[in-house]
């Protein structure tokens, strides 16, 4: 992952002043910190019991951010003294490549504690995106899994193949949203030309509540993916390395190329 560093410009973690450090102390970890940033499994009864471990050990100025990927910032305020100090803060996965972090307000947020939190974003060279409601699955999640519900449909319904859906999303969506986010796209298009096709076309698109049984399917026998060596697509692990290398490798040669390194 050095290379990966290297290649954006990022300095090892383990190297300098700010050189990052392990320990399993608690009160050690967070003793005078300006910013805790809790990063512990999906599930609301372990982060509230994280919450209120560190309630006592840190200044009543510490900012408490949550790397939660869609559990409502204001349920996770509920298990802390100063909910004003706590917000969202949700990285994208490889976070140590995507810039964008999602920052999350909850009701009782203050917008002091807000500004910092997109103030240290910044400071790292990252890209800070404001959520301005506290929405539940966030804003990028919301996105991706209204994609991915249609896209399951389409293969569920037998429209098109696995490998051809990749196809066309990453070439013919993936690579204009690379460069162009969706609203601007809107206005590429025309506001006339997207308001034509949404008339006829949104009535016909999936809309299901529950979860596809291909998904059911495909976890009760066992194919969870590359984590169990076969999903949709089967793996060995030399495939599963080589599919983890070339994913960083690509979106690397695509940050550079939009940051207008190359």
């Amino acid at each position: 992952s050095n290379g990966v560093l290297d290649a954006l410009g990022i300095a090892a973690p383990e190297s300098g002043a700010g050189a990052l450090g392990f320990t399993d102390d608690l009160a050690a970890a967070v003793k005078g910190a300006d910013l805790v940033i809790e990063n512990v499994p999906e599930n609301e009864d372990i982060k509230a019991g994280v919450y209120r471990e560190i309630d006592g050990l840190i200044g009543a100025d510490t900012i408490v951010a949550s790397d939660t990927s869609g559990i409502p910032i204001t349920k996770l305020q509920a298990h802390i003294s100063n909910p004003a100090r706590m917000v969202g803060m949700h990285w994208s996965n490889p976070p140590h490549i995507i810039p964008m972090i999602e920052v999350i307000r909850g009701e009782e947020t203050a917008p002091a504690t807000v500004e910092a939190i997109r103030e240290f974003i910044r400071s790292l060279g990252l890209l800070p995106v404001l959520l301005k409601k506290d929405v539940p699955g966030f804003v990028e999640n919301r996105v991706l899994y209204a994609l991915l519900r249609e896209v399951v449909d389409l293969v569920e319904r037998d429209v098109i193949a696995p490998e051809d859906i990749d196809t066309c999303v990453s070439w013919g969506i993936g690579y204009k949203i690379a460069v162009i986010g969706p609203m601007a796209l809107i206005d590429m298009a025309g506001m006339d030309i997207y308001h034509s096709v949404s008339s006829f076309l949104n009535e016909d698109l999936c809309d299901r509540k529950d979860v596809a049984p291909l998904v059911r399917d495909q976890i009760a026998a066992g194919k969870l993916g590359i984590k169990s060596g076969q999903g949709l697509y089967d793996y060995t692990p030399e495939r599963i390395a080589e599919l983890q290398a070339e994913r960083a490798r690509k979106l690397v040669a695509i940050r550079r190329i939009i940051e207008g390194r190359d």
